[in-house]
């Protein structure tokens, strides 16, 4: 039975939560949307939701059910994981379905820690950077879907959520675990139902985690699982591991598709441009998805191969994606973008691509949706947060990649990772 159940809100944070387990030596299983029938074997299962967008109540309902699903199979402590950047209205979904699995698992207190150091994600004094600057200035101001205008995760926090919000500060985090447990306890006693919690370096999570041994829930980033796995070693539950990431070899010819407009999928699909055959799809001129789908599949036509990636993207800079979205609605074009890209990465795979890399959490969400996949072994990372997977049925080897992670290269670099 898993040790570790998890929720995530989107299919490449499902992956990156997957990715740091397996890591730290809990093998690891992705199933894709709210789980039916037994549970695979292992260490701990992660859900990927497609809810981080989604209305509330509907986000809320599919987080209780797989909730529920993870504590049938015998999970002994539940992980919510959102996005390194917190993304998220001031409606929510973060906050309003932390609510209700606190009350589900009837907890009245959980952290709340979206930083990922290792991927220039740092949380200080409660606000929230991206390297050395703050969220709101970041690019993710202008999210098409969740534009984060304020770096200051408690005041997020507070706007979504009818319980208090604390902060457990950088002093008290250096300290170490027993220090981190000693302000928990006080800023539940002052009626906190949430702790933000700073964090700049790996060993700030590591102490957090050790801190967090007890919590029924636990809420944020991937990061922050770097210290669940020894948690479980400690009493006895947890093996050490030496083979948690192995994989089926691969095969089969390599493509790339991305529908994120964060600035580090465009600076990846500018650098492949260079090196690999791309092709950058025109939403704004051309808005169907049929039609966007036809024009892929007629560029791709002979250059499929087991030697070299090609690159398909309908990724676009903040103006394009705002006129577009002028033009459609913002959900229309969203949706528009994703239906293509799914499409077309099911042609991709009907015509022998046996790697593929999909850029963006909802995009990837709509790919394995649409390729039917109903689960993913987790494998060997690629860049911070990103590894490649196994899917299940099928035999296809998959790396699902949110806009913001990735070095400027690593279109080029997963296929030889």
């Amino acid at each position: 039975m898993p040790l570790l159940g998890c929720i995530a809100d989107d299919s490449t944070g499902a992956t990156d939560l997957a990715a740091m387990l397996v890591a730290n030596g809990m093998t690891t299983v992705q199933v894709i949307g709210v789980p039916q029938g037994p549970m695979p074997e292992a260490d701990a299962i992660v859900v990927a939701l497609k809810s981080r967008t989604a209305p509330v109540a509907e986000a809320v309902a599919e987080s209780l059910a797989a909730c529920e699903a993870l504590l049938a199979a015998g999970a002994k402590q539940i992980f919510f994981k959102y996005c390194s950047t917190f993304d998220s209205t001031d409606e929510g979904n973060i906050g309003p379905v932390a609510d209700a699995l606190l009350k589900r698992l009837q907890s009245g207190f959980a952290i709340a820690c979206p930083a990922f150091p290792a991927n220039n994600r740092s949380i200080y004094m409660g606000h929230l950077f991206v390297g050395q600057t703050l969220l709101n200035e970041s690019g993710m101001e202008n999210h098409p879907l969740t534009p984060m205008k304020d770096a200051n995760l408690v005041r997020v926090l507070s706007r979504q959520t009818e319980g208090g919000v604390g902060l457990v500060p950088f002093p008290i985090v250096e300290q170490g675990a027993a220090a981190i447990r000693r302000e928990f306890t006080r800023l539940k006693e002052a009626g906190r139902r949430y702790a933000i919690t700073d964090a700049v370096t790996d060993a700030h999570l590591r102490m957090l985690g050790e801190a967090c041994a007890e919590h029924a829930l636990i809420t944020g980033g991937s990061g922050i699982a770097m210290g669940l796995p020894d948690n479980f070693r400690a009493k006895g539950l947890l093996p050490e591991r030496g083979d948690a990431a192995s994989l089926p070899p691969p095969r089969g010819a390599m493509a790339v598709v991305a529908g994120s407009c964060s600035r580090a999928t465009l600076g990846q699909i500018g650098l492949a441009r260079d090196h690999v055959p791309t092709l950058e799809l025109d939403a704004l001129a051309k808005p169907d998805a049929q039609a966007l789908i036809d024009e892929a599949l007629a560029w791709v036509e002979g250059k499929l191969s087991e030697e070299r990636p090609v690159v398909i993207a309908a990724s676009a800079p903040p103006e394009k994606v705002a006129a577009l979205q002028q033009k459609l609605g913002r959900e229309a074009a969203g949706t528009l973008v994703e239906h293509a890209i799914a499409g077309i990465a099911q042609a991709l795979v009907e015509r022998g691509v046996g790697r593929l890399v999909v850029a963006g959490g909802e995009t990837s969400g709509a790919v394995v949706q649409k390729l039917g996949v109903t689960s993913l072994r987790i494998g060997p990372q690629i860049d911070p947060g990103v590894p490649w997977t196994y899917a299940e049925p099928g035999g296809l080897h998959l790396a699902l990649k949110s806009g913001n992670f990735g070095a400027r290269d690593f279109f080029l670099k997963a296929f030889a990772a």
